[in-house]
């Protein structure tokens, strides 16, 4: 005659006296909890969100014309969007450069002299194989697409001026408006340490020489500094952060 097992699997999560007597003498892991779907959230619907400056803020050019007839009955919120409509367009115009360009002497009046009167424009004079002028270039480097709405340039010192002294290099020329705004010779202008913050703050010291191409083509000399202080705290920040990640790592 054939044995027949039965093997008796109760509701999930369900458990019988016996088990229960088992767990409490240890004899049975613990028992898994019931499963439990997660609860439903239905999606965020865009348009019942409150409409305020931020949800403005959020918008792209494009959709900031499509909701012109939309704010009709809100006349803040309208006048506003025309604001930030002409801040993007504005900001669209204004010339972007973002790195530092190398120029030739024959390209000195057009590049710098020539330039647009909204644009700063600076320019170093130097010579490979110093590292005063290859430090200070790389803090220029970093300001450029920090401020892509200053124009940075770089030039051999002989071909911008012949015979010029190498013991004054580097030298940055500081122009506006076809005139010389502000000259720096040597590293020791720009403090003991180099840095592109330094540098931000001696270029900004008298003339709101750095422009982000956001705050339109007449940003305040107190504004520009106040952005690279900011700009500054932040990377001090971000660094102190980076280096407390690697002493966590290291003593793992």
């Amino acid at each position: 005659m054939a044995d027949y097992h039965f093997v008796y699997k109760d509701v999930e999560g369900a458990s019988t006296q016996w088990d229960d007597i088992q767990r409490k003498l240890g004899n049975l892991p613990p028992k898994p909890p019931a499963f439990k779907p997660p609860s439903f959230e239905p999606a965020p619907d865009p348009d019942s969100a409150p409409k305020d400056k931020s949800w403005i803020d959020q918008k792209t050019e494009e959709e900031l014309e499509e909701l012109e007839d939309d704010l009709d009955d809100d006349r803040f919120l309208e006048e506003y969007r025309k604001k930030r409509l002409a801040e993007m367009r504005e900001a669209a115009n204004i010339r972007k450069y973002g790195s530092v360009i190398p120029i030739s002497g024959s390209d000195f009046v057009r590049e710098v002299s020539q330039a647009p009167p909204e644009v700063w424009v600076v320019v170093i004079l130097y010579k490979e194989g110093f590292p005063e002028c290859r430090l200070l270039l790389q803090c220029l480097e970093e300001l450029a697409s920090r401020y892509p709405a200053t124009k940075f340039v770089k030039i051999i010192s002989t071909d911008c001026i012949p015979n010029y002294p190498d013991r004054n290099l580097p030298t940055l020329l500081v122009y506006n408006s076809g005139a010389v705004k502000a000259n720096y010779v040597g590293l020791n202008s720009f403090g003991r340490r180099c840095t592109p913050e330094g540098v931000a703050l001696v270029l900004c010291g008298t003339d709101p020489v750095l422009n982000d191409g956001q705050s339109g083509n007449n940003p305040s000399r107190e504004a520009v500094i106040e952005g690279v202080r900011k700009k500054f705290i932040e990377k001090v920040v971000t660094q102190h952060e980076e280096e407390e990640d690697d002493d966590g790592s290291s003593s793992d």
